[in-house]
């Protein structure tokens, strides 16, 4: 065997997050790995008392322990974090069988809760979309410097392109490219995974109006193809913070605030696009290369959630309910 062997638990660690850094996952994505793999090692014991990752060789983790640690972990959390943390320790020792510190993964060993797939939070409201977005193009005297035309850009390539918060926070001005009539949003995606998104003469025409008054605040060199899209006040690229704040703001100021699914307020924009999207008829593939999903089931939970939906609005029918009274006369 490889002579990391004698590496403590903590420094594999490192080199595993080391390496997963390489595939450029997000700084979320890594701190929740490096978050899954400490709470669960600091929960393996030697006997009854805690032993420091430092301290713990990576022989050290048997089956056995592993079972234990992960039941210590599971019993005040919720299912899809504990189907997260295996997943991250099952790579971890992928990563270790790889580099030839470990013969064998002994995670197959451990179970895990199933993963449900987490369900659509659109924007609640048939016209809530179109209320924002005419809210938001308006002047509001309150604020202190309104720039409508950036903040409607925001809100209408969320809804537009169903992009996430980290795919919006990495767009660039030359993101937005293609001849007229074929104009598209370049996304580097979940995972590095870059895709491409169609866009309408519409949304194209929104980010051309924020774009040149973009140019009228900050003058021509802040429109650079290399610059990021979305900037603050400023003209400095947009934050995590600062993009979730300003649509925050943005519903406050459109009134809508009890339509937002709780948990879900940027992601609320994503998850309108792609609802509507079944609506209107589209395929669970489709969805799927639009949104960036690596799996065709993420996709389809959009198109369940539609089609339970219509068949809500076909029961609420009066129709069915003249219907029903007849059934009911007919039994009696």
């Amino acid at each position: 065997m490889h002579d990391k062997q004698d590496e403590s638990l903590g420094v594999l660690i490192e080199e595993f997050l080391t390496a997963r850094a390489t595939r450029k996952p997000s700084p979320h994505t890594l701190a929740a790995y490096r978050r899954d793999l400490r709470t669960v090692g600091a929960l393996i014991t030697d006997d009854t008392t805690p032993l420091p990752l430092d301290d713990l060789s990576i022989t050290d983790l048997s089956p056995r322990v592993m079972r234990a640690a992960f039941a210590r972990f599971a019993a005040p959390r919720a299912p899809a974090s504990v189907h997260r943390a295996w997943s991250t320790w099952n790579s971890f020792f992928t990563f270790l069988v790889a580099e030839g510190v470990l013969a064998g993964n002994p995670m197959p060993a451990v179970g895990r809760p199933r993963a449900l797939l987490p369900q659509p939070k659109p924007l609640r409201g048939t016209d809530t979309p179109e209320v924002l977005l005419a809210s938001v193009a308006r002047d509001d005297g309150r604020q202190r410097d309104p720039w409508p035309e950036r903040d409607v850009a925001v809100l209408a390539v969320a809804l537009c392109a169903g992009l996430r918060l980290s795919e919006l926070l990495a767009l660039r001005v030359g993101s937005v490219a293609g001849r007229p009539g074929e104009r598209r949003v370049e996304v580097s995606g979940k995972g590095g995974r870059p895709r491409v998104v169609p866009i309408e003469a519409d949304l194209d025409r929104v980010v051309a109006d924020y774009l040149d008054s973009r140019r009228r605040r900050f003058g021509a060199r802040s429109v650079r193809p290399d610059s990021a899209l979305l900037v603050d006040r400023h003209g400095e690229p947009l934050r995590r913070g600062g993009l979730q704040y300003l649509v925050e703001s943005c519903y406050r100021r459109a009134g809508i605030g009890d339509r937002v699914p709780r948990g879900a307020r940027l992601h609320a924009l994503r998850h309108t696009f792609a609802t509507r999207l079944a609506e209107d008829g589209a395929s669970a593939a489709e969805i799927m290369r639009l949104l960036g999903h690596a799996s065709l089931a993420s996709s389809q939970t959009y198109i369940e959630v539609t089609a339970g939906q219509q068949r809500d609005a076909v029961r609420a029918n009066r129709t069915n309910r003249v219907l029903a009274s007849l059934v009911a006369a007919d039994r009696d």
